[in-house]
């Protein structure tokens, strides 16, 4: 029988949904961690990672429930060696919450690959719009402790002379950027997906064979 990479699986045991969240929020730390800037993008002090790619597999493999974990678990590690006082993991933990959650209520509905890339592509466009939101009232202002607004907008204006406010950053760098960091997590996760599935849903690679028959 022709199988799909998002085919349908028998429902996982409560056990092995919270030992798939654990491992994929280990794995979201660790990303969480290599972090780079992208100067030519978009100012040094926001960074790209792909921390939100286990939570997105979390949110396809187990529920949206799952990826929202894999997110709280990822920024309460990362909350042991940060410098914001916790409010850039909320921030991050936020906006995360704006991709996996309609990521994972869409795929939710009809277990398909086509749905798994629409609600992907949902959660991205949310996950962007999210972020304007967040900056603004969140990491912002809590940036501003160690920078003046004026030295934050000169950042931007130093890609884009236009930018006039910090909503005009937002909206022209920030979104953007959060937009992209998106469709990427989507693009590795349907890569790999039909790989890591068979196991993460029946623990061993055999099943992969057994899950496409």
């Amino acid at each position: 029988m022709k199988s799909s990479i998002f085919k349908p699986n028998k429902e996982i045991s409560k056990t092995r949904q919270l030992t798939i969240t654990a491992v994929l929020g280990a794995m979201a730390s660790a990303l969480m961690f290599a972090e780079v800037s992208l100067p030519m993008f978009i100012p040094g002090f926001v960074k790209f990672d792909l921390s939100d790619l286990p939570a997105l597999i979390a949110a396809f493999a187990v529920g949206p429930l799952s990826g929202v974990c894999v997110c709280l678990i990822k920024n309460l590690v990362n909350i042991a060696i940060t410098y914001s006082g916790g409010i850039g993991e909320l921030a991050n933990f936020l906006i995360g919450c704006g991709l996996v959650i309609p990521a994972g209520l869409v795929y939710k509905m009809k277990k398909t690959r086509k749905t798994a890339i629409i609600g992907a592509l949902l959660g991205s466009a949310v996950m962007a719009l999210v972020s304007i939101p967040v900056n603004y009232f969140i990491s912002y202002p809590f940036y501003t402790k160690f920078m003046e607004m004026s030295s934050i907008i000169k950042a931007y204006q130093a890609l884009n002379p236009k930018v006039e406010t910090l909503l005009d950053a937002l909206v022209w760098f920030n979104m953007p950027f959060t937009f992209v960091k998106g469709i990427c997590c989507t693009a590795v996760t349907v890569a790999i997906y039909k790989y890591i599935s068979p196991v993460l849903k029946h623990g061993t690679a055999d099943a992969r064979q057994k899950a496409s028959m």
